[in-house]
């Protein structure tokens, strides 16, 4: 399977194209760490790419896309652009979460332990999943205090992930195993996912909360 996977939705632009059926599947990358400003970098980027590989996008079999939790705005443009390359192409597009990329290559290489996945979501909050052994989510993705965060990561030996790992790791009792405080996913491990999705695994914004920014109604003037 050849796809294009793309992640906008933390603080990296990254894309990547994946040929599971060739004995090197990675066949080129890009990412830039950045806040803002993802609809100015992504097409670009993916252009680069695409010459570099020497293919066309009609080659591809699916695209990939990360869905949040994340940016408001940022995991907008990947969803739209991943839905655009994915209607012009005719071919299928699916989303997998940033929890689940973040998880993926610490439970790849140990499933036996947990994994707590915690990205900052402000205010002492954070977008929290928690993985046990095999795999399996214990705690659903959910936007929890952080000491719901602590609590989990207190409840057995667990490795912590995400940007507000450190937080996390910082109000336990007991030192974790590990904590890794990446700010955005492996666009590695996002591809990896893609490939093995359902194909009808929905590309659509995972946002857990509702948006900061609020229409303002109280200065509204009454309609005629």
């Amino acid at each position: 399977m050849r796809l294009l996977a793309i992640d906008t939705a933390l603080e990296a632009c990254s894309c990547a194209i994946l040929d599971t059926g060739r004995r090197e599947p990675l066949m080129a990358l890009r990412s830039e760490e950045m806040s803002r400003g993802h609809a100015e970098v992504l097409l670009p980027l993916v252009a680069e790419m695409m010459k570099e590989s020497n293919i066309v996008f009609s080659s591809l079999d699916r695209v990939a896309v990360t869905t949040g939790p994340g940016s408001f705005t940022g995991l907008r443009v990947g969803i739209a652009a991943a839905r655009g390359i994915g209607l012009s192409a005719e071919k299928p597009v699916v989303g997998l979460s940033t929890l689940a990329a973040l998880a993926a290559p610490h439970i790849a290489e140990d499933d036996s332990l947990p994994v707590v996945v915690a990205i900052d979501a402000r205010h002492s909050h954070v977008y929290l999943q928690v993985y046990g052994p095999g795999g399996r989510t214990l705690i659903s993705p959910r936007i929890a205090p952080l000491q719901e965060a602590i609590a989990a990561a207190q409840a057995a030996p667990a490795r912590i992930v995400g940007s507000a790992a450190q937080a996390v790791a910082d109000g336990c009792s007991e030192t974790p195993i590990l904590v890794d405080a990446r700010r955005f996913a492996d666009i590695v491990w996002v591809a990896r996912l893609g490939a093995a999705a359902n194909e009808g695994a929905a590309a659509k914004p995972l946002y857990l909360r509702a948006p900061d920014a609020q229409p303002q109604t109280a200065s509204q003037l009454p309609r005629r």
